[in-house]
C-alpha cells in the first residue's frame, strides 16, 4: 500500500505548532502534499526541510507569508517541478509535482493550491483564469503520465460536499461556473474524485474545511474543498480514504487514501 495524504496547513509554523509532525510519525505515510505552507526558503532551512524522516520538496510563493505547497517524500523523486508554464501563477507558489519514473512506469504527485476568489471580484476572476490555464496542463500530463493531483481546490462540486448550499450558490466556491468546471474534469477529462468514488452520498462526514467564524467547527457547518484527482488507473488502486478530525492541525482536515498501485 501507498499511503498519501493531503492537508492545507494554513502556515507551516502555526500547524508544527500544534503538532503536526508528531502526527505524520504516527501516521507514517508515504508522501504528504501540503498547501498554503505561508513561508519562504529561509524559513524552511533548518527547521522544516523534513519533517518525521519524510524530505520535503517546495515551490514558494514570492510574496512573503503567502500561500505556497510542497510534498514530503519517503521515497526520492526522479525528479521535481515547480510551477506549470503560468507566470501570473508560478510566482504565487501553487504546484509542484514529484515524477516517480522507472522501468517504464511514469507516475507522478502533485500538491496544488488553486486560489480563492473569496475576498473579492478581482481574486474570482483570477481563479476563473487558473481554472483556465490548469485544465489543459492536467489533460497534457494525462496523456504522458499517471498522477494523483492532491491539494485544497476550493470548489464545493456538488450539493452534498457543503452543509448550507442554498445559502452559498451565489458565493466563491460553489459558484456554477466552479461546478461546472469539476464535472468538466471528472467527465471529459478523464480524472476520479477518489473521494466520492469510494464514499459516492456521504455528507457531513465528508467536510475537510470549517470557517473560523460562528463556531463552524464545533457545529460541524463544513465544506469539502481538499481532494485527490487521480488518473483513472491510479484511482482503481485506492483502496480507503480517511479525514482526519482528531486534531485540529489548520482550518482543513488531512485527508489520507491508501492506494494499491500493484493491483
Amino acid at each position: 500500500m501507498f499511503k498519501l495524504t493531503s492537508l492545507n496547513l494554513n502556515g507551516i509554523r502555526s500547524a508544527c505548532s500544534k503538532g503536526l509532525s508528531a502526527w505524520i510519525a504516527q501516521q507514517a505515510p508515504d508522501c504528504i502534499c501540503v498547501q498554503e505552507v505561508k513561508a519562504q526558503s529561509d524559513d524552511v532551512q533548518g527547521r522544516f526541510e523534513q519533517l518525521a524522516e519524510l524530505r520535503g520538496y517546495f515551490h514558494f510563493a514570492a510574496k512573503k507569508g503567502y500561500s505556497g505547497v510542497g510534498i514530503y517524500s519517503r521515497q526520492q523523486p526522479s525528479d521535481v517541478l515547480t510551477g506549470f508554464g503560468e507566470p501570473e501563477f508560478d510566482a504565487e507558489g501553487r504546484y509542484v509535482e514529484l515524477r516517480f519514473d522507472s522501468a517504464g512506469v511514469k507516475r507522478s504527485i502533485i500538491s496544488c493550491y488553486f486560489p480563492s476568489g473569496s475576498s473579492g471580484e478581482e481574486r474570482q476572476q483570477a481563479k476563473f483564469r487558473f481554472l483556465d490555464a490548469i485544465y489543459p496542463h492536467l489533460q497534457g500530463l494525462k496523456a504522458q503520465r499517471e498522477f494523483v493531483l492532491c491539494g485544497d481546490v476550493n470548489i464545493a462540486h456538488r450539493e452534498i460536499d457543503l452543509k448550507n448550499w442554498k445559502s452559498n450558490q451565489k458565493n466563491s466556491g460553489f459558484l456554477p461556473e466552479e461546478r461546472a468546471w469539476m464535472s468538466q474534469l471528472l467527465g471529459d477529462g478523464g480524472l476520479v474524485d477518489v473521494y466520492r468514488q469510494l464514499h459516492p452520498d456521504t455528507t457531513d462526514e465528508a467536510y475537510t474545511w470549517w470557517s473560523n467564524r460562528g463556531q463552524a467547527y464545533a457545529k460541524n457547518v463544513g465544506w469539502r474543498l481538499d481532494y485527490h484527482l487521480a488518473t483513472e488507473r491510479l484511482a482503481a488502486g485506492a483502496r480507503s480514504v480517511a479525514i482526519y478530525k482528531g486534531e485540529k492541525f489548520s482550518d482543513h482536515a488531512p485527508v489520507t487514501v491508501d492506494y494499491d498501485w500493484q493491483a
